[in-house]
């Protein structure tokens, strides 16, 4: 590409831009927007049309003050919206009815029953706990009581949990919800 004297030129590669003050072979002197002169290789320019400046261009055709406001406009965050009743609802529930545990209790005692719902409870409980899980209901069903007074042991071991009859209106008589402090209380 052939340059003269007065040519407005990009340079390749860098964010400079200029008018041709001075051709020397293959090197050529640049006066940038800036007021400084600088050496170029003939490779590292382009030649430009006319001189306009990248700014005046960017918007050339678009609504300046649309775009502005575009960009100006917050964007709004939807919030889910949850009823009242819904937001203090528990958010783990486990079901210790042997035949949710086991495929078939065949084969099992009472006694191994008891033993594996306990230790589903117990595990549950662990990971609520470790996972700050604040509201777990167990079902334990209504039956003879032995599961329940067995919870209602296994549950007053621990010193961060308070535990008390599940909605009635949801679960009947037959679970206990379990809150979980984060923090535990001071004694």
């Amino acid at each position: 590409m052939t340059f003269k004297k007065g040519d407005y030129v990009l340079v390749l590669d860098e964010d400079l831009s200029g008018v041709v003050k001075k051709v020397l072979g293959n090197t050529i002197s640049i006066e940038t927007e800036d007021g400084f002169l600088l050496d170029f290789d003939v490779n590292e320019l382009v030649k430009k049309e006319e001189k306009q400046s990248l700014k005046s261009n960017l918007f050339a055709h678009d609504n300046l003050n649309k775009v502005v406001l575009e960009k100006e406009q917050p964007n709004k965050r939807k919030q889910i919206k949850t009823k009242a009743k819904e937001r203090y609802e528990p958010t783990m529930e486990v079901d210790l009815h042997i035949n949710q545990l086991v495929k078939s209790s065949k084969g099992m005692t009472n006694h191994d029953m008891l033993t594996l719902q306990l230790d589903t409870a117990r595990r549950q409980l662990d990971f609520a706990i470790k996972k700050r899980i604040q509201k777990i209901v167990f079902i334990h069903g209504v039956g003879e009581g032995v599961l329940k007074t067995e919870l209602d042991y296994l549950f007053g071991r621990y010193d961060n949990i308070k535990f008390y009859d599940a909605s009635y209106q949801k679960y009947g008589l037959g679970a206990t919800e379990v809150y979980i402090y984060q923090n535990k209380p001071a004694n």
